[in-house]
């Protein structure tokens, strides 16, 4: 009996040390889960049902002067999926009762409705069958997202993102530039990146096992900010018309490549610059010029020739060294101490001509003869001041060229004298908008711009351009220019082409050589045409620019599309018609 009963006591010494060893075992199990990997355990249950998401903020608006989006963002959906959740399910598929619909079938339905790539999807899957994300599909429409959330995948899940579109297409692609994969590629997307970009945000949500959100359980860690609209002072209809003018032209003429800009002559505004080719920034790949893919105008240097001579006339006058019947003794040719020559573009005999016939018939003898009156530090100078040797200050467009020249000129005999007539110097199309818009605006030149400014979401204006004003020649200077001027058209270079009924046009035509390397120059040409109208009070300013054209070498090859061009202008801003006769001056003696 009492070996019984320590047999007994014995027994129940083990079990209670056994209990109290597996409760041991529990409690020092649960003070590790609970206490020494509480942390890390939370995370990890976290990390598989809290699934973060970023918001996009979007990207901003490039407008025109009346606030039609030239650039804008658009949805688009990024189908994403956790592969680990990836399995055949019960449902509907696209509203179709199927008991037990697999994976395959499922993305095939996918891939039907979304335009995606069935062998894709399942690769991705595949990379990492126990992760939590993968892409599906990226960078579908709206309508796309519909038809795929109609099929009631469970373990699909969207994620929205802005993609960006050009409503005016081609027509403006040369102003706004393009995005690219690693961002702004050109244009005003990048010149102007701070002001357009979002700042993306972000936020998580919680989702169950079987992969569906939990409501309520979002959670916004950081506010998406939206970038600016960018203003410009660009008439996109204006700037439509001007794009098919110049590409008329340039078709017809051979020509390598064109240009177009128009002025407000009273504000600097550039309310279109055109190029020829151009880039359509929602078809990239198709430009196969890369010079395509900016503006010409704004980026291209080239020796504007005649074109430069208005502004030596209006210097000559402005330093009381000439008047427009001053008086010249032109040959055909002039030949310097140095050895150098020069010509006039046709041949003719010495003819006793006025500052006003030297522009009509654009003599480079002729403007050398007077413009030498000016001391080469003044011609410099007052080119300067007419906006040339620089790039244009209140336009921020890249890849404009930096014509680092330095506070005097240095040139050597023979370019001294060939610059009173546009060769050996550079300017860019935009530049020579500026010499007329100068002269036009009665001698202040306002720095030509394209941009009004950047509103930001906060409702501040940012990025305004400094168009402070600037007097570069007298009043009268510039209206003498700009009268000696309509003899270009009414008796000089322009005279066979066709007046715009109703108004007085003072313009320059310019027709400058193409370097060719060491070689000097060759047989290629540039040419062009600049003018304003009405001449008694000039409101706009057009150019046209056409490169190395074929079919004619001549600059009165450029007027029917300068013609083209402002007479669109005057008729889309109701410009009254002039009302006294073209003021024109003699122009032999």
């Amino acid at each position: 009996m009492t070996k019984t009963l320590r047999n007994r006591r014995l027994r129940y010494s083990v079990v209670m040390i056994a209990v109290i060893a597996l409760v041991a075992v529990f409690v020092v199990r649960l003070v590790d889960i609970q206490v020494v990997q509480a942390d890390e355990l939370s995370q990890a249950a976290e990390s598989k049902r809290s699934i973060p998401v970023t918001l996009y903020g979007t990207r901003g608006t490039i407008v025109d002067r009346d606030g039609t989006a030239l650039a804008e963002s658009v949805v688009r959906y990024n189908i994403t999926t956790s592969p680990r959740l990836v399995k055949s399910f019960e449902g509907k598929l696209g509203g179709t009762r199927v008991k037990d619909v697999s994976v395959d079938q499922a993305l095939s339905a996918i891939a039907k409705a979304s335009g995606g790539d069935v062998a894709t999807m399942q690769k991705n899957i595949a990379a990492d069958p126990k992760s939590d994300f993968a892409y599906l599909v990226k960078g579908i429409d709206v309508a796309h997202y519909e038809a795929v959330r109609a099929l009631q995948v469970p373990w699909l899940y969207p994620e929205q993102q802005a993609a960006r579109s050009y409503p005016t297409g081609a027509a403006t692609g040369n102003v706004t530039g393009f995005m690219g994969t690693d961002g702004a590629q050109a244009g005003l997307e990048l010149a102007y990146q701070k002001c357009l970009a979002g700042t993306n945000g972000s936020e998580t949500y919680e989702r169950g096992e079987d992969g569906v959100q939990l409501p309520g359980s979002t959670v916004t860690q950081k506010r998406a900010k939206d970038g600016g609209t960018l203003v410009t002072t660009i008439d996109s209809d204006l700037q439509y018309m001007a794009s098919q003018d110049i590409a008329d032209a340039a078709q017809q003429l051979k020509a390598e490549s064109a240009t177009a800009t128009v002025v407000n002559a009273k504000t600097g505004e550039v309310l279109a610059v055109a190029d020829y080719p151009t880039v359509d920034p929602n078809d990239v790949d198709a430009t196969k010029d890369p010079g395509a893919y900016g503006s010409r105008a704004l980026t291209a240097a080239y020796e504007p020739g005649s074109t430069i001579k208005a502004a030596i006339a209006a210097a000559l006058i402005d330093k009381g060294l000439a008047s427009p019947t001053t008086q010249a003794v032109v040959p055909y040719s002039r030949t310097f101490p140095w050895g150098g020559t020069i010509h006039d573009s046709e041949l003719h005999p010495t003819e006793n001509l006025t500052l006003t016939g030297i522009l009509r018939d654009s003599s480079n003898v002729g403007i050398t003869e007077l413009g030498s009156k000016l001391t080469t530090q003044q011609r410099y100078d007052v080119m300067r001041e007419f906006g040339l040797f620089e790039p244009e200050s209140a336009i921020d467009y890249p890849g404009q060229p930096t014509m680092n020249y330095g506070a005097s000129p240095q040139w050597d005999k023979q370019t001294d004298i060939n610059s009173m007539f546009g060769q050996g110097i550079s300017t860019t199309a935009m530049q020579v908008s500026s010499i007329y818009q100068t002269l036009a605006n009665q001698g202040v030149r306002i720095p030509l711009h394209m941009v009004k400014g950047c509103q930001t979401e906060d409702g501040k204006t940012i990025d305004a351009p400094d168009v402070q004003s600037k007097r570069v020649v007298s009043a009268a200077a510039a209206t003498q220019t700009v009268d000696m001027l309509q003899s270009v058209v009414t008796g000089g270079t322009l005279v066979g082409m066709k007046p715009i009924s109703g108004y007085n046009i003072a313009a320059k035509t310019g027709t400058a050589e193409v370097a060719d390397g060491a070689k000097g120059y060759g047989a290629d040409r540039i040419i062009s045409v600049a003018g304003m109208a009405p001449a008694e009070d000039p409101q706009y300013v057009v150019t046209v620019t056409f490169t190395k054209p074929q079919t004619t070498k001549w600059s009165s090859g450029a007027a029917p599309a300068f013609r083209t061009l402002m007479s669109q202008v005057l008729e889309k801003y109701r410009v009254a018609p002039s009302t006294t006769q073209a003021r024109t001056y003699p122009s032999t003696w």
